[in-house]
């Protein structure tokens, strides 16, 4: 199979005439680009949000490979949940995949979330593919600062991606994390 069929493979199609529940765990929390009803803070159990992409395009290069955010088996993470109109679904399903599904290593799933009050919900999301060439693995904060310090692709610098979702993640209540870890490594090293 090759990777172009893998990438239509995984397209995901909502059902007609529901809304769209995606769940954002990265840049989708502070740019969406796409309509939406609300936004919620919602958490997520059984993945983490990790640097373990190898990004060339977004926000790396093929001679410089930055690092992207990906949900990896494994704990929990909080992040947004966006509800998206029924009739605006199918649009923003494929703006997603366009998006999200530059290269074949993430699967789109649909996955049990908590709501603050403790309702539970399903939503859309994007799943590292560990089997997938792309899949960096487990890095160490150190390993991670070492490649986002100087990688910049099509959409800007990867440190900027870093600390964007650093900045969300302190809108969220979400303090200290790993993330804010690599962060702190990368301004010590200025």
């Amino acid at each position: 199979m090759t990777e172009a069929d893998l990438i239509e493979r995984r397209r995901y199609r909502p059902p007609a005439g529901a809304e769209l529940r995606i769940f954002a765990y990265g840049s989708l929390m502070w740019r969406p680009d796409f309509p939406f009803i609300d936004i919620r803070p919602a958490t997520l159990y059984g993945y983490h949000r990790a640097f373990c992409i190898t990004s060339t395009h977004y926000r790396g290069s093929p001679a410089h490979p930055g690092l992207v955010l990906g949900l990896d088996r494994g704990g929990q993470c909080v992040g947004r949940l966006y509800r998206v109109a029924p009739e605006d679904a199918e649009t923003v399903a494929d703006y997603l995949h366009r998006r999200e599904m530059v290269t074949g290593v993430y699967i789109p799933r649909l996955l049990r979330l908590r709501l603050p009050e403790r309702d539970e919900v399903t939503a859309l999301s994007f799943v590292a593919d560990r089997a997938h060439p792309q899949y960096a693995g487990k890095l160490t904060p150190e390993e991670v600062a070492a490649r986002i310090r100087d990688a910049v692709g099509i959409a800007g610098r990867n440190v900027d991606y870093l600390r964007n979702t650093v900045e969300h993640l302190d809108q969220l209540g979400i303090g200290d994390c790993a993330l804010h870890r690599i962060l702190r490594l990368l301004e010590a090293q200025v």
